[in-house]
């Protein structure tokens, strides 16, 4: 596992705090793609710059994770990527945490959107997260078959399977370390 995908079924799946700690345990870079998208004051990039920026990304980093689904770039990570991680939370829990976080983010930037960013929330996203949530669940099983024809697909479904994969990795490298 040296270059990494890191996505999920929704916003709130835990993807970027499973991706800091992934990059932790293997002492890999990683790269946040919200930073990438949205640029100070939540203007979002175009999507030539925004290709363009993961492109030279993957270009001049020979290891990385990359945190953030995206899917019209989605294509241009996987052809690089040896990983493919998968996280898979029921809905419920997915708007919980997107509005924890943004309870607890409130009039904060946070790293992963650059720290360019101060958090805010919108009822076109939460209505986003609601009404795509099972058709992403579908596209996203579709995806991952087609890719695990040549790329190690690992699907977590459910907190304590990703708690239980972190925890296996961050072993191994403790051990490894003594």
């Amino acid at each position: 596992m040296q270059r990494i995908m890191v996505i999920g079924v929704s916003a709130g799946a835990g993807k970027s705090t499973f991706a800091t700690r992934l990059g932790k345990a293997l002492d890999l870079k990683v790269f946040h793609l919200d930073a990438y998208f949205w640029k100070p004051g939540w203007m979002q990039a175009s999507m030539e710059e925004f290709t363009q920026l993961q492109q030279e990304m993957i270009k001049n980093h020979s290891t990385w994770i990359v945190e953030g689904n995206y899917t019209a770039t989605f294509d241009l990570r996987a052809e690089k990527a040896d990983t493919i991680i998968y996280l898979e939370l029921p809905l419920r829990v997915c708007l919980y945490r997107v509005i924890k976080r943004w309870l607890t983010n409130l009039g904060n930037k946070r790293p992963d959107l650059g720290g360019e960013c101060t958090e805010r929330m919108e009822w076109a996203f939460l209505k986003f997260i609601i009404t795509t949530y099972r058709a992403r669940k579908k596209a996203m099983k579709k995806r991952l078959d087609f890719y695990q024809e040549d790329k190690l697909v690992i699907r977590l479904k459910g907190k304590t399977a990703i708690e239980y994969f972190l925890q296996q990795i961050e072993k191994q490298k403790s051990s490894s370390a003594s």
